[in-house]
């Protein structure tokens, strides 16, 4: 899948939010070299970089639209092109970061987990990741999938998300893995301008799998089926915007020391 800097950053403030938050639960640590994983067009490499202000902070994504808007944002910054699914840092990270990326990755257990063994003693694996599959925004994608004339797009390859896996699976791993470990949900209510603004954000994330399957033709009409599914499950409230709702998942684990 191809990414847009431009769709990602529409809700810039809101998509960092959770970074900040992630950030702050990190414990006290002296950071030499930090890594933001999945770091997108940089809004979360530069809040790692405020809080470290002296560590070398190197930023890793795969796609060349986010890579060359974080590069323009911090070009003073290093940013790598690497699929996360094989790559790995060198021994002895003190901060692996990563905001909302690692839900799209097969089996990412083993890979936190591999993740956390190439921490230095007392480093810190530091992760966000959306939980929301259960809420209307993503459950409305699914049923909109399965109308005509879109239902003949999804029959063979469904663009749904496979679960997070529950807190007591990662628990397991990153304490296996030598970390002590605290995992947390935040549940994030945001006020938006109405459906419209619900669909604008989730066409930067994901929506694209649904879209991307949808043929060029009918994807006007895709997106008008959902955002009236929309309408109806995020009803305007006394000034007129609505409420999305947004569970995400939290997990600091540092490596005894």
């Amino acid at each position: 899948m191809a990414w847009s800097a431009t769709q990602y950053l529409k809700f810039e403030d809101e998509r960092s939010r959770p970074a900040r938050d992630l950030l702050a639960a990190l414990p006290d640590i002296a950071v030499g070299h930090a890594y933001d994983l999945g770091c997108g067009p940089g809004n979360s490499t530069a809040l790692v970089k405020q809080r470290f202000p002296d560590a070398a902070v190197t930023g890793v994504d795969l796609d060349d639209d986010m890579l060359a808007e974080a590069r323009r944002r911090m070009p003073d910054t290093e940013f790598l092109q690497a699929d996360l699914a094989g790559w790995r840092p060198a021994k002895g990270a003190d901060l692996i970061f990563s905001n909302a990326t690692f839900q799209w990755l097969p089996d990412h257990l083993s890979l936190l987990a591999a993740l956390a063994g190439s921490l230095a003693d007392g480093g810190v694996l530091a992760v966000q990741m959306p939980d929301n599959l259960g809420e209307p925004t993503h459950l409305l994608m699914e049923e909109t999938a399965l109308d005509e004339p879109f239902r003949e797009s999804f029959l063979r390859n469904s663009a749904r998300r496979t679960p997070l896996p529950g807190p007591e699976r990662y628990y397991e791993a990153l304490t296996a893995a030598g970390c002590r470990v605290d995992i947390f949900h935040i549940v994030y209510h945001h006020p938006l301008s109405g459906p419209a603004a619900i669909v604008e954000w989730v066409k930067g994330t994901g929506l694209r799998p649904y879209l991307d399957r949808v043929p060029q033709a009918l994807r006007a009409d895709f997106l008008a089926g959902y955002e009236r599914r929309i309408a109806a499950a995020y009803p305007a409230m006394a000034d007129g915007k609505v409420l999305l709702r947004f569970p995400r998942l939290f997990i600091v684990a540092a490596r005894a020391g």
